[in-house]
């Protein structure tokens, strides 16, 4: 069983980008590990939880994105976001997320970030409305295809969580993401302080993203756990080869 911390180790090295998340949601829901052990990069395997790994789709804000200690980008820097991720470990014991797609409503960003990063960032059609504490998230995908893929997401924030369970800390606490680039694959620490975080009521699903990133059938089930999070500042550090894999 996999048992994280909800405190990030320091970086050490540079720091080559930085960025506000807010008005974030998880919406988890459990799956085999060996479903989506396939889709992973090479040299990693399914973070594991009493016997489960999670399909994630998470929707929020991007805040004042920048590079290295510099000013936040400007209007590029600032988007939503909706990705789809699963959760990895390598050899090193070195936990992460992989993203499967990432929207964002920016086109300047999704195509810089295939290109700089080989992250699957997508051009979408979004908004986020806020009424009280109801969170609606919407999302159609422009580019590239399946054109149109999206859907709507409505949450009520509760009330917050004291002490998060080994669940809640399993899905939110993940300090660095596996990627594949360049024919090798990489694992990219980042850091903030501990998510507040809350107790989500969905209020509404309507949702193909998840099968458009390989994973049909999945969000026709209730979900597992749904959160509501604080914003919290957030650092990426340098890139490391993962040295051993399939």
């Amino acid at each position: 069983m996999t048992t994280l911390s909800p405190h990030a180790p320091e970086l050490t090295g540079p720091r080559i980008m930085r960025q506000t998340w807010a008005d974030l949601t998880f919406v988890h829901w459990a799956v085999d590990p060996e479903r989506v052990a396939p889709l992973l990069p090479a040299g990693t395997r399914p973070d594991v939880l009493d016997g489960a790994t999670y399909v994630g789709l998470i929707p929020f804000t991007m805040r004042g994105a920048g590079f290295g200690r510099g000013p936040a980008v400007p209007w590029l820097g600032t988007f939503l976001e909706t990705n789809v991720r699963l959760y990895s470990v390598d050899d090193e014991g070195r936990h992460g997320v992989v993203f499967r797609s990432l929207e964002a409503d920016r086109l300047g960003v999704s195509v810089g970030a295939r290109l700089a990063f080989a992250t699957p960032y997508t051009w979408a059609r979004m908004s986020l409305e806020r009424d009280g504490d109801v969170l609606d998230y919407r999302t159609s995908r422009r580019w590239p295809t399946p054109r149109g893929a999206g859907g709507r997401i409505v949450v009520r924030r509760g009330a917050p969580i004291a002490e998060p369970d080994d669940l809640s800390v399993f899905v939110s606490a993940r300090f660095g993401l596996h990627t594949r680039h360049l024919g090798r694959t990489w694992w990219v620490p980042n850091t903030h302080v501990p998510w507040s975080l809350n107790q989500g009521e969905l209020l509404h699903l309507d949702d193909d993203l998840v099968t458009a990133a390989g994973l049909p059938g999945i969000t026709g089930a209730a979900p597992t756990s749904v959160l509501v999070a604080d914003e919290v500042q957030t650092a990426f550090g340098l890139p490391r080869l993962v040295r051993s894999g399939r």
